[in-house]
């Protein structure tokens, strides 16, 4: 099982740059950005996570940025989105960005997506229909997969519309980097077996206590589609620093645990990275 580092990175957080390469040093797989362009102030949909939002949703900087500043400075780490709000992003906008990330950090990009939770938010740019945001999540992964895909690419669906175009760079990663699709049991776990290659739940929510018991429905879901597993792994965000946790989740069959680190300052930080590195070895041992 290997580990990843998730920051909301903002202007009073720990540099991208520093942070990657501190998570590099000490064995993390993956540093993962989340993504909110910004909080309407008139606030009517709930934080998933309940009671009140944190600011730092409101205050994290665009992720495309925040990872290719990390590419600049590491060698191994890979780089996610944890994950990019697709509805709010114009699709070939978005592939371009995804493809010259991929290219500057030599093959390392990992498409994390998602369709939100917030929709005054995803309404502010033009996305009013919250209940069917994931139609349009899907065409436009379609169509972003064929801009990467093809020399002359083309899309056409009932949301997502055009011709021929050309479009490059292309990724690194072929046919492109892995799009790993989040959202909780069980319909984000059917959209990543339908076009995803891999899922991003998090561990627990109000309305689930933990996702593992979900975990063999979700593989054999897989199966009974036709997928294998294995091109399914499954990277799990929101995890207690809890040896015997680990073990389950690693036993459970989860591919990818990912801590998420306060926004703040390295003198805060590199402790908490030190205590999971410290896990991370007690969790090899044995």
């Amino acid at each position: 099982m290997q580990f990843g580092a998730a920051m909301f990175f903002t202007d009073y957080a720990m540099d991208a740059g520093a942070f990657a390469l501190a998570a590099e040093e000490r064995g993390f797989d993956s540093i993962w950005a989340p993504e909110h362009s910004h909080i309407p102030a008139s606030r009517q949909t709930p934080f998933p996570a309940g009671g009140e939002l944190p600011r730092k949703y409101a205050e994290c900087m665009d992720p495309f940025v925040s990872l290719s500043v990390a590419a600049a400075v590491t060698k191994t780490i890979k780089l996610g989105t944890g994950v990019c709000l697709v509805v709010q992003r114009d699709p070939i906008q978005t592939a371009k960005l995804v493809a010259s990330l991929d290219q500057v950090s030599h093959g390392r990009f990992l498409f994390g997506i998602g369709g939100g939770w917030n929709a005054e938010e995803m309404a502010d740019h033009g996305t009013t229909d919250f209940k069917g945001r994931w139609k349009l999540v899907r065409e436009r992964v379609e169509a972003m997969k064929a801009i990467w895909t093809q020399n002359t690419a083309e899309y056409h669906g009932a949301l997502v519309d055009f011709g021929p175009m050309l479009a490059w760079p292309k990724p690194v990663q072929k046919p492109h980097p892995p799009v790993i699709v989040g959202g909780a049991f069980p319909y984000g776990a059917r959209r990543a077996i339908a076009y995803g290659d891999g899922w991003v739940p998090h561990g627990s929510r109000p309305h689930y206590g933990d996702v593992g018991q979900f975990l063999p429905e979700f593989f054999k879901m897989a199966k009974e589609a036709g997928r294998d597993p294995a091109s399914l792994p499954v990277t799990l965000f929101g995890i207690p620093a809890d040896i015997d946790r680990l073990r389950y989740y690693r036993d459970a069959g989860v591919s990818r645990v990912v801590v998420s680190l306060d926004s703040a300052g390295a003198d805060a930080v590199l402790p908490r990275l030190d205590q999971w590195a410290g896990l991370m070895r007690q969790l090899a041992a044995g």
